[in-house]
């Protein structure tokens, strides 16, 4: 692995010298353009090896990273200022730019050249004669995803990680796909991705596409898409849409790492995602599949936020209070704790770190329920730690969906008529918020009121409660007469039947406020939810259509939450066949995927009776097994 010129240096200050745009050659010969950061003084580098951190990106190694702003800051970071606070602390800091993007060589392919490329960079980056042999890797989403290829590769050096919000456990099922459905951020990433790539008139054609007019006519196809004025980006994002069943291209290095879990090198790990993240599953698979092992220190950090936004109090209409940031209540800054994990693990110093709780995680609710100055719900919430995740003494609670609407632990009465709606593709049910991310000008992730509108795309009747549609079927428990803390994995249990060949079943979890003077018709708040494609009820790796008449399982399973549904609100389960745009929508016509032209109507059932329970199992924690993280600094 070469290091070819010209590269060329840069003064950033007295004390930080960059090597810009040094091209680092991969086993096939591609060159990836690589920034590399050191310690100077007056403007020369100083010689000596050092540790060094990586972060590999799509996102422009010498751009500003959206998500390097810390509490207090209007702005994010850039690079350099990031690059220079760890240079500074004595390390080497390299940022490069992932195949086929901004100054590197190649094409680029979504996530599948991460692994092979990150091993090859990290070959490279331990034979310098500025490197002690030992590096760290850190980043946000695509940057963390492209830590976790390399790391299932088990490179030479590689001495601890900090995964932000993203790393796939299994791009199936958390990612790209959900329960079978593709996850249509992937279409709304490639248009946005797309735009500030290629030449002048590339960028100008995909400008003038109308995203919004694009998204009423899906599948999009090879020829008829808003990227196909960059055919790598339409390819790839075709290929993830078709690629409906599980199958090895899904069990490839870069988008399973749950399948290198005994492998993975046993070094510490920080992880980190968010409630309203994309990444929720992702996260806790990996900490799941990684932890138990004590030569492999693991951390795991849960806020309340979007994606990546660690130092915001909201997300969507929602509001967590001053407690939501990371940084003063869980941390310094984020920059600080990355350095105390780096300073810990790469130069061995006895910072306390590693004594720091295992979990930490954000409760979610427990506010006021008023409409603060921002005209946001102040749903409120605390930071609690915990040994492990899930928590330890959590009791899962299976509650039972009743024929008049009803959510409760009762056994349902037998010979009682299930619930019979039709699911309609032309008319599917509007996405309102959610864990979701890179979905503009689409939608939009975070906590809402389960109401139609105008800001969210395909929503017809403005001021309509979703609860209203004839395909949205709601169950409501009594007003709650005690806090109900809900903390940790959900799943959802249906029997139902369809006339139809193929559908979808869909299941929102929500924490119903009462009445209010702010809020006169109540509030329903969006927790988690999740959906199943039927012809996958029996296995992703072959699908099978349905048999009218047939009566069968289906399981949902929801992200995890952590949410205090607190004394009289209710807790709801929503069942539909859609969320759209956030999945795409079944045809219900058995169609393969993502090639369906035509749709049909499907009459979906779903069944409430003593011998077919639906329902859903909610993990309920004790306040006494809530610790509290104590006040920073104490």
């Amino acid at each position: 692995m070469d290091t070819l010129t010209p590269s060329r240096f840069e003064v950033i200050a007295d004390d930080v010298v960059v090597e810009r745009d040094v091209m680092v050659t991969m086993r096939d010969g591609i060159r990836l353009a690589t920034d590399v950061y050191r310690p100077a003084k007056d403007g020369k580098v100083i010689d000596g090896r050092l540790p060094a951190i990586m972060e590999r990106t799509p996102y422009g190694k010498s751009e500003r990273s959206r998500s390097e702003i810390e509490v207090g800051m209007d702005v994010p970071m850039k690079r350099h200022e990031v690059a220079s606070y760890f240079v500074r602390a004595g390390y080497a800091v390299i940022y490069q730019d992932c195949r086929g993007r901004y100054n590197s060589e190649g094409k680029f392919s979504k996530y599948i050249s991460e692994a092979a490329d990150g091993y090859d960079t990290a070959v490279w980056l331990v034979k310098q004669p500025w490197s002690n042999g030992q590096f760290g890797t850190m980043g946000l989403s695509y940057a963390a995803h492209t830590q976790a290829a390399l790391a299932c590769l088990n490179p030479s050096g590689l001495a601890c990680m900090v995964m932000d919000s993203g790393g796939f456990s299994n791009a199936y099922q958390c990612g790209i796909r959900q329960g079978g459905a593709f996850e249509l951020k992937q279409a709304t990433w490639a248009y946005n991705q797309a735009i500030g790539e290629g030449d002048d008139f590339t960028r100008a054609a995909i400008e003038a596409e109308d995203i919004r007019a694009w998204f009423s006519v899906l599948p999009w196809r090879e020829g008829v898409s808003p990227v196909r004025w960059m055919p790598e980006y339409e390819s790839y994002l075709l290929e993830q849409w078709r690629s409906g069943t599980f199958d090895d291209s899904w069990r490839r290095v870069g988008l399973y790492m749950e399948g290198y879990y005994e492998t993975f090198p046993e070094v510490p790990c920080v992880l980190m995602s968010s409630w309203y993240d994309a990444y929720v599953k992702s996260t806790l698979d990996n900490y799941r599949g990684l932890s138990g092992n004590e030569r492999r220190p693991m951390q795991l950090i849960m806020g309340p936020w979007l994606h990546g936004n660690r130092n915001t109090t909201l997300a969507g209409d929602t509001s967590f209070g001053s407690s939501a940031p990371l940084g003063g209540n869980v941390t310094k800054s984020w920059l600080a704790f990355r350095r105390d994990w780096f300073d810990r693990w790469l130069k061995g110093e006895n910072n306390g770190i590693s004594e720091q709780p295992t979990v930490r995680a954000f409760l979610m609710g427990g506010g006021s329920g008023a409409r603060d100055a921002q005209g946001l719900l102040d749903h409120g919430g605390r930071w609690i730690e915990a040994a492990d995740w899930p928590l330890p003494g959590t009791e899962y609670r299976d509650f039972y969906v009743h024929h008049n609407g009803s959510l409760s632990t009762d056994t349902p009465r037998a010979d009682v008529a299930p619930f019979i709606y039709d699911f309609d593709p032309k008319d599917p049910v509007p996405t309102i918020g959610g864990s979701l991310t890179s979905g503009q000008p689409i939608f939009e992730g975070g906590g809402f009121d389960q109401r139609e509108d105008e800001r969210f795309f395909g929503s017809k009747n403005p001021g309509l409660p979703l609860s209203a549609r004839p395909d949205v079927l709601s169950f409501e428990t009594d007003v709650l007469a005690e806090d109900v803390a809900v903390v940790g994995p959900i799943t959802v249990t249906l029997y139902v039947s369809s006339d139809a060949p193929d559908t979808d079943f869909t299941a929102k979890l929500v924490d119903v406020y009462p009445p209010s003077k702010d809020y006169p018709t109540g509030y329903a708040l969006n927790i988690t939810d999740g959906i199943i494609r039927c012809r996958y009820r029996k296995s992703f790796e072959k699908p099978e259509p349905i048999v009218a008449g047939e009566v069968f399982k289906v399981t949902i399973e929801p992200f995890a939450t952590a949410n205090l549904f607190a004394k009289g609100h209710r807790i709801r389960l929503d069942i539909s066949s859609s969320n759209f745009p956030k999945y795409d929508v079944n045809p219900n016509t058995y169609a393969p995927e993502g090639r369906g032209r035509t749709t049909q109507v499907a009459r979906n059932t779903v069944f409430c009776d003593a011998a077919k329970p639906s329902s859903i199992r909610l993990p309920i924690v004790a306040g006494d097994a809530l610790t509290a993280l104590p006040p920073l600094g104490k």
